[in-house]
């Protein structure tokens, strides 16, 4: 089979990474097995395409898989601003990687956990560098 059953069955499986997914979107970074990391990531890597598309479709395809939780509450003078999982996805982290075209997670193996020494790894999402097109030219000028 194509993915990892994580000893779980079928609905389990499906909540655990729906889980993990959301609480990737909301901090950029989690703590999970090996296992449970690469899994997660490529369900993550999936949806942010679908944040890339940006279409109605697309919107409702991430809804069906992402929890309906909050992101994000900001609180301004006038007014509070409220931020779900699914809007965090499509305005910021779609955005983040528009000039990418995949690898948007990494998997950093860190050491076993205490209690069990189960292979460990922090999940994250790729920073995207941005670099001026003034400083590309001097690199290749200077060559």
């Amino acid at each position: 089979m194509a993915y990892r059953k994580l000893g779980r069955t079928s609905s389990q499986r499906k909540a655990l990474l729906r889980d993990l997914v959301s609480d990737l979107i909301i901090n950029d970074r989690i703590i999970t097995t090996v296992p449970r990391a690469k899994e997660t990531s490529k369900l993550a890597d999936k949806l942010v395409t679908l944040g890339k598309k940006g279409d109605l479709h697309a919107r409702r395809k991430a809804l069906s898989i992402l929890r309906d939780e909050l992101a994000t509450v900001e609180e301004t003078e006038d007014e509070i601003i409220v931020e779900s999982v699914v809007q965090k996805l499509f305005n910021d982290i779609a955005s983040r990687y528009e000039t990418r075209n995949g690898g948007y997670t990494r998997v950093l193996k860190t050491e076993p956990r205490r209690g069990d020494g189960a292979p460990m790894a922090v999940l994250e999402f790729v920073e995207e560098l941005e670099v001026d097109e003034d400083e590309e030219t001097e690199e290749v000028d200077a060559e």
